[in-house]
């Protein structure tokens, strides 16, 4: 006993540290699995400033002026057969190129929006190691294909789109798998912060994806596709071969025997499972179960009962139905606040690379690379976040913070030279943005799969993140259809529906907000209203 904490024998201090181990590795691995999910998704952000060039009119009477045209970031288109020039890629080369490219996002992410509804309750019926691998090699291979229409000279918008919208599909398998896997290793305690540092993965991953894409954007564009999607195919089996969605499947679960019996409640079937002997009371919890009984994150409970939803068959806990889980105490609140804050974002995420190019007349690769500082004020916005939100015990007043800080800075991100003023303002804009994000789709989905009214059905979980992260989809694809629609009229125009946006985000917060500071319960609701 002087050698281990009170209480603990020598197999539970063994075990401890075991589980520790496990959790290490499962939060490196799914971080590193959805990573690859986001760097697939933003070569094509790098790619527009190759798809269709900015080059001078080629006419014989301007022949004299190519030289300053070229000064100002231009190119001196070269004649091509059929009077074609290389100043883009058909059909992307046409004056309606913000519409084209626009379609091409919005056919990705409205697929995803519609996906992620149903991905979400397919997920909790099947194993998350199957589904997680079988999604991301598919999305390897419909990354791929993508690149492939260079090598093989495709020009039809159609095989784009089609290949779009079965990957927007495919990915969906993604993240309700990954938060539920990382949801079923984590108990509530610091849970904003440990998931703030988690997902600095879609940060990572967008950093990645645009150097990668911008390496190979200039020379051969189709690699800027092919190589992202090796890269989520060979995670995909990476995935398969190592993923462990449970505690309980390394065998870590509670070994107190128990005994069952069943209850009817008028509609609402359950089960108490209670101790048989009394002396096993006192005993400890193994490290699993203090896990997953966390109820304030401060401390362990040793309850003499856990109560659990039965399915209407009788033979198991029941997964939720899609309406259950809309009445769990804010998620309507924080789905419709993520549509607003993922349409910020994404619009940031497709469309500020051929924004930079437009303003500052750089290259596809140094856009690329330029853009990728919103990403970085990414990762710490996320983190800030999550710590906030942890010591202040309030998801809502964090987020609406956040939110209303970051409405001036998305007016005019880039402006022209010099350039230290767009990088701080890039930094600021990510954290700021991306902040929001972050929280409400990790930290704050999981608290609400595991909310109280729930009653220890742990088939939640997925559906519950699948709500709002498909809720929040729907924002992704608008934003960058409407920045499309409204670019050609100025980039003035399109920063200021994303202010807009902002504000409609904080908006639906405020109730929640209200409910934070008027009682020292969190937005997340820890009691059923």
């Amino acid at each position: 006993c002087a050698f281990f904490p009170s209480g603990c024998s020598p197999v539970s201090f063994v075990i401890s540290f075991l589980i520790n181990q496990y959790r290490t590795f499962i939060f490196i691995l799914t971080f590193l699995l959805y990573a690859s999910f986001h760097l697939s998704r933003k070569p094509i952000s790098i790619v527009k400033g190759e798809l269709h060039k900015y080059c001078a009119v080629w006419d014989e009477a301007e022949v004299r002026f190519s030289s300053q045209s070229n000064k100002a970031g231009y190119v001196t288109p070269r004649q091509l057969p059929d009077n074609k020039t290389d100043c883009g890629w058909a059909p992307f080369d046409k004056d309606n190129y913000q519409q084209l490219l626009g379609a091409l996002d919005y056919s990705f992410l409205c697929a995803y929006a519609i996906g992620m509804y149903l991905s979400g309750i397919i997920g909790e019926r099947l194993p998350i190691r199957y589904y997680l691998s079988f999604g991301m090699l598919a999305s390897g291979a419909f990354t791929a294909l993508f690149g492939l229409g260079y090598f093989y000279n495709i020009h039809s918008l159609g095989f784009y789109v089609v290949t779009q919208v079965i990957n927007g599909l495919v990915q969906t398998t993604g993240w309700p798998s990954v938060v539920t896997c990382l949801g079923n290793w984590f108990g509530k305690g610091r849970r904003g912060l440990i998931m703030g540092v988690w997902n600095s993965h879609t940060s990572v991953g967008n950093i990645l994806g645009s150097l990668i894409a911008g390496y190979w954007v200039s020379t051969c564009w189709g690699l800027s596709f092919i190589v992202p999607g090796a890269i989520v195919a060979a995670m995909g089996i990476v995935c398969f071969l190592f993923l462990i969605e449970h505690p309980k499947d390394v065998r870590c679960s509670s070994t107190l025997s128990t005994h069952s019996k069943g209850y009817e409640n008028g509609t609402n079937r359950f089960r108490l499972q209670k101790q048989i002997l009394n002396s096993e009371k006192n005993k400890p919890l193994d490290p699993e179960m203090q896990c997953l009984l966390l109820s304030d994150g401060k401390g362990s409970i040793h309850p003499n009962h856990v109560v659990i939803v039965r399915g209407d068959s009788g033979n198991g806990t029941a997964a939720i139905s899609f309406t259950g889980a809309l009445r769990i105490p804010g998620v309507i609140e924080f789905s419709l606040c993520l549509l607003f804050a993922k349409l910020v974002s994404y619009t940031f995420l497709f469309w500020l690379p051929l924004y930079i190019t437009n303003v500052d007349h750089l290259d596809a690769k140094k856009a690329g690379e330029l853009s990728t500082l919103f990403d970085v004020g990414g990762i710490f916005g996320g983190i800030l976040a999550g710590v906030i939100s942890d010591r202040l015990e309030k998801r809502a007043s964090t987020c609406g913070l956040m939110l209303l800080l970051a409405a001036p800075t998305v007016k005019d991100t880039v402006p022209s030279r010099p350039l230290l003023l767009p990088t701080a303002m890039l930094l600021l804009s990510g954290a700021l943005v991306s902040g929001p994000y972050a929280l409400i789709t990790t930290a704050v989905s999981t608290d609400l799969g595991t909310h109280k009214s729930l009653k220890g059905n742990a088939h939640a979980l997925s559906t519950v993140t699948a709500i709002i992260d498909g809720t929040g989809s729907v924002g992704a694809a608008l934003g960058p259809l409407l920045a499309g629609l409204i670019s050609p009229s100025g980039w003035s125009n399109v920063f200021y529906m994303l202010m807009l946006a902002d504000a409609c985000a904080l908006l639906f917060l405020i109730r929640l907000i209200h409910k934070e500071l008027s009682c020292s319960g969190s937005a997340t609701g820890d009691q059923v209203p």
